[in-house]
């Protein structure tokens, strides 16, 4: 008999594309997924996984199993669902993936508050991307997901997936204390040509934004520097190397080297919370977003500016 824990590292590896991704996303070592992906090997009679360079590839026989680990990580969630429906409780894992200035400005004091309301509530954090998260909802990687979308880039939910509104979170224009904007009350979108722009790397949903109304505005953007973390965005600004367009979630309070300025109009990206309709009637489902939306007033008021 196939051993389930074993079809779900094959799933996860599956999923998140290699053995540390899906052993991080598990909570598990590298070695213990390498080692339950080896017994599902010897139980199966069949070679699951390739080296293929530094990482590993599926067979096509693994591609199958997952394919069958899937519906039976499906039917495992209903009966979990159904039995914790009728205890009424949030109760056992959860886990959930979160972009990185929510895990860093919205997370902790939710889990804290999850944590202390329902001891029997195991909720878990990974950091991920939004364009990745939701998929990874869709595919049963996580349970529930916090992403975002822009105004002009919508978040797009597959089917099988429902999501509720947590918030919207404004973005401001920051520039270093000596630029001419620093002296103003606030900038027009058409007036963002010729800068030098420091931005998320491609394909990130803040620099698809960037680009799209920039390019929208009549201009080709100048990117001069690329990070993935708002802190050093803001360092690179206070420099005088650029200026930058960063969501005041998870920001931090600004150094005196950097001015924020009210971009005309405001661009703001809404917070969503995804998750998978057949563990829609979960309780620990239900509360988490009802939590996330509890805390966001206070968050988003609090928010440096």
């Amino acid at each position: 008999m196939l051993d389930l824990q074993r079809l779900r590292a094959l799933h996860a590896v599956s999923v998140h594309g290699t053995v540390g991704a899906a052993a991080a996303a598990l909570g598990y070592t590298s070695s213990a997924v390498s080692q339950q992906i080896a017994k599902l090997e010897r139980e199966t009679r069949t070679v699951l996984l390739e080296r293929e360079g530094r990482g590993v590839r599926l067979t096509d026989e693994a591609h199958q199993l997952v394919a069958t680990a899937g519906e039976l990580l499906a039917i495992v969630e209903r009966a979990e669902t159904e039995l914790e429906e009728r205890r009424g409780v949030p109760a056992g894992r959860l886990l959930v993936a979160a972009f990185a200035s929510a895990a860093r400005g919205l997370m902790p004091r939710v889990l804290a508050d999850l944590a202390r309301r329902h001891p029997t509530l195991d909720a878990r954090l990974s950091e991920v991307d939004p364009h990745l998260s939701v998929d990874l909802v869709a595919k049963g990687a996580v349970d529930l997901a916090v992403a975002h979308d822009w105004d002009i880039a919508p978040l797009p939910a597959p089917s099988g997936v429902e999501q509720a509104v947590i918030g919207d979170d404004l973005c401001d224009l920051l520039v270093p204390a000596g630029h001419p904007f620093a002296r103003r009350t606030g900038v027009r979108r058409e007036e963002l040509g010729g800068e030098r722009w420091i931005c998320q790397p491609p394909g990130r949903v803040c620099s698809d934004w960037l680009l799209r109304t920039l390019r929208a505005a009549g201009h080709e953007p100048d990117v001069v520097h690329q990070a993935d973390e708002n802190p050093t965005l803001v360092a690179l600004v206070a420099a005088g190397l650029g200026v930058a367009l960063i969501p005041r979630l998870g920001r931090g309070p600004l150094p005196e080297e950097v001015v924020e300025v009210p971009l005309d109009p405001m661009p703001v990206r809404r917070l969503y919370a995804l998750w998978r309709t057949g563990a829609a009637r979960r309780p620990a489902i239900a509360e988490t977003v009802r939590t996330l939306r509890e805390h966001w007033p206070e968050v988003s008021a609090h928010t440096p500016r």
